[in-house]
């Protein structure tokens, strides 16, 4: 029973650390180094976790890690699971699920994501107000997700308004442009193509990428609060004449890292 293994990681991870983490962060794409900035910490790899999948996505480690920052104790997911690796949707969330039995009640998701609004470049770090699932998979699926929470759970505020304006402090105090937006999920692994890029541009996204919203649906249902943050790698495809590569992807997230540990400490210490 799916619900049993998530326990089974659950216990595991009490017995691994001494305290509930305050705050839960998933790192995405590239930006995986925010975690060596961990003080006293518990490096625990995946794949000594019960029922956790092997993370294979080029440039997620592949542990959980766990300890001191900025006066809170927190959980760090250095890399994820995605759909595109050939995953079911309850393995891309059995970390988020995990964790938030465990007790964690804040989740901030961040990822690597290709900008469509012409308001943004890459480099930029745009804070996440919605989303839009063009996936067709949904962690809340099912007899499995009950054990969770409700089969029908309030999606208005996926990301918590008060954690979004936390941010903006954050962001203007550092000078820093804010930047925000909605975020388009597809399943990949392929990048979009220039009239899939138009499409989403006319739904309304302004940013597209292949991970998060299972993460933070299984959260909502949960009723954790989550802040997300997409650092735009690339410009998606059609919007510059140019061909898209992976290897942008990371040579932009690794220009954006240090800005982008400054913003997150200090996020991590205000909310």
């Amino acid at each position: 029973m799916y619900f049993k293994k998530v326990m089974e990681s659950v216990q595991y991870l009490k017995n691994k650390i001494n305290k509930i983490p305050d705050i839960a962060i998933i790192l995405g794409s590239g930006l995986g180094n925010f975690a060596e900035y961990i003080e006293d910490r518990v490096i625990i790899p995946y794949s000594e976790i019960p029922n956790f999948p092997k993370s294979t996505a080029k440039g997620h480690k592949g542990n959980l890690i766990c300890g001191q920052l900025e006066n809170r104790y927190i959980a760090v997911f250095q890399g994820r699971f995605h759909l595109y690796e050939g995953y079911s949707i309850n393995d891309v969330v059995i970390g988020i699920r995990t964790i938030g039995l465990l007790g964690v009640n804040k989740l901030i998701v961040t990822n690597a994501a290709g900008g469509i609004s012409s308001k943004l470049m890459p480099g930029d770090l745009m804070i996440i107000n919605d989303h839009i699932n063009l996936s067709n998979e949904n962690p809340a699926i099912g007899k499995d997700a009950l054990d969770f929470g409700e089969r029908f759970f309030d999606m208005t505020y996926a990301y918590d308004q008060e954690l979004i304006e936390k941010a903006r402090i954050i962001y203007n105090k550092n000078n820093i442009e804010y930047k925000e937006g909605v975020y388009a999920f597809l399943k990949g692994p392929s990048f979009e193509t220039p009239a899939e890029i138009r499409m989403l541009k006319t739904l309304g996204a302004d940013a597209v990428g292949m991970s998060t919203v299972p993460e933070v649906i299984a959260a909502r249902q949960l009723k954790m609060r989550v802040l997300g943050i997409s650092c735009i790698t690339n410009m998606a495809a059609g919007i510059l004449d140019q061909i898209l590569t992976d290897k942008e992807v990371f040579e932009i997230a690794k220009k954006s890292e240090g800005i982008f540990t400054k913003l997150l400490k200090e996020i991590i210490d205000i909310i």
